[in-house]
């Protein structure tokens, strides 16, 4: 199975940052928390407090789960630039190797929400002339993210398809 998602030829996976992690972990806790809370207040007040707590143990286990997920989330992220393809790797549940060829990249742009801003890191979104193969490489420092975007533009120039 590893094999099917090596890295390709010789080089390796270049991995995303453990900020990752906790943005996922920040965000899945604050929705964690919001329906933990209205569901265990809709419960109580419908007059059903046991239901209400068995309502918060639920949450606060799934919150647990997904809290570990994140790090297996983050460390499964990867991304290789070889010399007329960008391959991304990714998946906990479902594993994912995704090619794209320099020559179909038709935008490269790099985003960041206020909780990545406030973390450091930020996602490099790429678009292809397929629109189902658009993918991401998210969570990197923001200087590596500007860095890696200002590669492939210049590399989809370089393999223009003329499309």
């Amino acid at each position: 199975m590893d094999a099917a998602f090596a890295a390709p030829g010789d080089t390796a996976w270049t991995r995303v940052p453990v900020a990752l992690a906790w943005y996922r972990r920040l965000v899945t806790g604050a929705g964690c928390l919001v329906v933990g809370a209205a569901g265990a207040l809709f419960l109580f007040l419908s007059g059903r407090p046991g239901t209400a707590v068995a309502w918060v143990v639920a949450v606060l286990v799934a919150a647990v789960v997904l809290w570990l997920l994140a790090g297996r989330f983050q460390r499964s992220w990867g991304y290789a630039e070889e010399s007329a393809e960008l391959y991304l790797t990714y998946g906990v549940l479902v594993r994912q190797l995704v090619v794209i060829p320099y020559g179909r990249m038709q935008v490269v742009d790099v985003t960041a929400d206020l909780l990545e801003q406030a973390l450091g890191i930020a996602t490099v979104r790429v678009r292809t002339a397929a629109s189902t193969a658009d993918t991401r490489v998210v969570g990197l420092p923001l200087a590596d993210a500007v860095q890696l975007r200002d590669r492939l533009a210049a590399r989809s120039e370089t393999f223009s398809t003329g499309l």
